[in-house]
C-alpha cells in the first residue's frame, strides 16, 4: 500500500520504518520548522533508528495527502484540532486516516476521533492504533501486542491485515470509546507512577494499577462504552510499558516532577489529566487518581502529601 505518516517525531519515525519492514511505499511528512525533519532529513537517523532510503521525506503536506492509501497521524494531541482543519482544506474525501496518539483534548474533554470528525466535512474514515510497545524494543524486533479500533470494521480489519507482523501482532477493537479514553487515561496513571518512583514509593505501584483500572472502568461505562475494554491492551495491557518502562515519557515526567528536576520530552497525560476531570464532572464518576495528578502538577500542591492522602483514603468494599 501506499502509507504516509504525518509527524516525524519518536513515534512517527517508527511507523514510517514499521510500514517500510512490512513492504509498504512510504511517505513521511515533517514540518519545515521541525528539527525532528531537519535532523532526518540530514542524517537519515535520530535517537531510535536509521531511515532506510526507500523512505521517501517532504515537507509539502499536499504531496503527502495526495499519494496516500493510508495516512497515519502522529501529532500531539493537544495540535489535532488545528491540524484537521488544515487537512480538510484539502482533497481528503474517501481515505483513511489512523490517529496514533492517545489523549484527549485538554480544552473540552473530547476523544480525538471526535475532534477530528468535527473539523473534517469530507467523507473520510477514521481509526485509532493503541496499546503497549516502546520504539527502542521495536526497532530490535522485540515483539508486543497492539490494538487497531473503527467504528468501521473494515477499515480495521485492512490496517489488521496490512501491517501486523512478527514484531506488532494486532487484535481488532470492538469498542472505539473504550480504548480511546483507556489509552489516553493510561498515560495519567503513567505520571502517577512516576511520581511514587520520584518519591520511593514504588511499592504502591499494585495498588495504582489496581484502582486506576477501576476508576476509568467507572468512567467508560458512565460513557456507554464497554468497561471490560479498560482491562485490554489499549489500557490495563499498556501498563507494563508506561508504569514500569524506563522508556516511558510519562512515567519519566512523573518523576521528574516530584524531583524538581527538568523534563523535555512531550508527556501526553500532563494535559490529559485536565480533560478527564471534565469528563469526571459531566458523568458524576470520582477520579481520585487524576485529581491527585491534577494537584500535584497543575495546582502545585505536595506530591507526598497528596499521594499518601490518595492512598490512605477510608477503607470500604468496592465493586466495579
Amino acid at each position: 500500500m501506499k502509507i504516509s505518516i504525518l509527524g516525524c517525531g519518536r513515534w512517527g519515525s517508527f511507523l514510517s520504518w514499521y510500514a517500510n519492514k512490512q513492504g509498504h511505499e512510504v511517505l513521511l511528512w515533517g514540518r519545515d520548522a521541525s528539527q525532528n525533519y531537519e535532523k532526518l532529513l540530514q542524517t537519515r537517523k535520530n535517537d531510535y533508528l536509521d531511515l532506510p532510503l526507500s523512505i521517501q521525506l517532504t515537507n509539502n503536506l499536499d504531496e503527502a495527502i495526495a499519494l496516500a492509501e493510508l495516512v497515519f497521524i502522529a501529532i500531539s494531541a493537544q495540535e489535532l484540532r488545528s491540524f484537521a482543519k488544515q487537512l480538510n482544506s484539502m482533497k481528503i474525501a474517501n481515505k483513511t486516516f489512523v490517529l496514533c496518539m492517545k489523549g484527549l483534548e485538554m480544552s473540552s474533554g473530547e476523544r480525538l476521533t471526535r475532534v477530528f470528525m468535527e473539523e473534517i466535512q469530507q467523507p473520510v474514515d477514521v481509526a485509532i492504533w493503541v496499546g503497549p510497545g516502546h520504539v527502542q524494543d521495536f526497532v530490535q524486533d522485540i515483539p508486543n501486542c497492539m490494538v487497531i479500533d473503527s467504528d468501521n470494521i473494515n477499515i480495521t480489519k485492512l490496517i489488521v491485515d496490512n501491517l501486523g507482523s512478527e514484531t506488532i501482532r494486532f487484535y481488532y477493537g470492538e469498542d472505539l470509546l473504550g480504548n480511546e479514553i483507556g489509552a489516553a487515561a493510561k498515560n495519567v496513571i503513567g505520571i502517577a507512577a512516576g511520581m511514587l518512583d520520584g518519591l520511593g514509593y514504588s511499592s504502591l505501584k499494585g495498588a495504582l494499577m489496581s484502582r486506576g483500572t477501576k476508576e476509568i472502568a467507572r468512567l467508560v461505562k458512565a460513557m456507554g462504552g464497554d468497561e471490560m475494554t479498560v482491562y485490554g491492551l489499549g489500557h490495563l495491557g499498556d501498563y507494563e510499558a508506561t508504569v514500569f518502562s524506563k522508556h516511558s515519557h510519562n512515567r519519566r515526567f512523573g518523576e521528574a516532577f516530584v524531583k524538581n528536576e527538568p523534563f523535555e520530552k512531550l508527556a501526553e497525560g500532563a494535559a490529559t489529566v485536565k480533560a478527564l476531570l471534565q469528563l469526571s464532572a459531566q458523568y458524576d464518576v470520582e477520579l481520585p487518581i487524576c485529581q491527585a495528578v491534577n494537584s500535584v502538577i497543575w495546582e502545585a500542591q505536595d506530591a507526598r502529601e497528596q499521594l499518601i492522602k490518595l492512598f490512605m483514603r477510608p477503607v470500604k468494599f468496592e465493586r466495579i
